[in-house]
């Protein structure tokens, strides 16, 4: 005769299976789900092999260092990623509700310049309906970001994504034009029309190669065929923008850093002719459990960007 108990206990160690397999899957390493789960590699290792002796399928595959998910496998994480995610959100959620929003905290991913530019005003909007929520903003580079993303370690992110991963989910919310940022004096400050080919014969001050923007305005000149040179490579915009102020070359940067003064101290002119523009949005990992207060910011979020948009179209800085 079967154990009363053996239904919950049966359950109970499926939990912890699901729970193994998702982190597995979900950091493509056994020993950095056992590290998150604050478990041995060899325990982890042991409830797979139970979960596929169970389940009659092979649910991983080993490429080099890291494994994937076979065709089983993902059929199952699609199945339990938002089951395993809802249970171990329980804790959260029950002190939220009991204690009400202004109890949590919220955590946000994003680089500098997103930090600099675009959350101030979505920052004080959300301070001043929760002002009991613990606001954490982590600078980040995008790489970065996305790896707190897929640990849990923030609740979301806020950025711009040229290539979106298929374990995350994007939602663009506002885009910017790239602009071509030059002296006054500087030759192409009034050059009608203004062509690709025009900014060949002079070195552009771009970010590094790593980052977004670089590689964005490397694609479009290979694409095109037009050659370019890179005269210096320094981070952050504020330091792009004083170093073409002071002559040392021209760059390419996202309107949403253009404000009145730049305009006063630098001639800018719209490339939107030839590279795409810039979309910046909230990022989530696809299945994440929202807690109230990151569902608070999101649903703020879009509308606040969508006025602020509005706001510099018609007239004012940064437009």
């Amino acid at each position: 005769m079967a154990n009363p108990g053996s239904r919950y206990y049966y359950k109970g160690s499926r939990l912890k299976q699901l729970r193994a397999f998702c982190h597995t899957a979900r950091l493509g390493s056994v020993s950095r789900a056992a590290e998150a789960l604050f478990l041995s590699q060899p325990a982890v290792s042991l409830q797979l092999g139970a979960l596929e002796t169970e389940l009659g399928a092979r649910l991983f595959e080993r490429r080099g260092r890291r494994i994937n998910l076979t065709h089983e496998g993902q059929a199952l994480y699609e199945l339990a990623r938002p089951l395993v995610d809802g249970v171990d959100a329980i804790d959260g959620e029950f002190r939220n509700r009991v204690r009400g929003l202004a109890a949590g905290e919220l955590n946000i991913a994003a680089g500098s310049s997103t930090i600099l530019y675009l959350l101030p005003p979505l920052v004080q909007a959300f301070r001043e309906s929760h002002p009991e929520v613990q606001l954490k903003l982590h600078n980040v580079t995008g790489k970065d970001g996305l790896a707190m993303i897929r640990s849990d370690d923030v609740d979301l992110a806020v950025g711009s994504m040229l290539d979106v991963p298929n374990d995350l989910d994007y939602a663009p919310v506002q885009s910017f034009d790239p602009m071509l940022i030059a002296p006054p004096d500087h030759p192409l400050a009034r050059k009608t029309p203004l062509l690709l080919d025009d900014l060949s014969p002079y070195g552009l001050i771009l970010p590094p190669k790593r980052l977004t923007t670089y590689r964005l305005v490397d694609l479009v000149f290979q694409q095109r065929r037009v050659p370019y040179t890179v005269a210096l490579e320094v981070g952050g915009w504020e330091i792009i923008k004083q170093y073409v102020a002071m002559g040392l070359g021209i760059s390419i940067v996202t309107g949403i850093c253009i404000s009145e003064t730049d305009r006063e101290r630098l001639a800018i002119r719209n490339l939107r002719d030839y590279f795409p523009p810039r979309s910046y949005g909230v990022v989530i990992r696809k299945g994440k459990y929202l807690s109230p207060q990151a569902r608070a910011f999101v649903d703020l979020v879009k509308p606040a960007m969508f006025s602020r948009r509005d706001y510099f179209e018609a007239g004012h800085s940064e437009r």
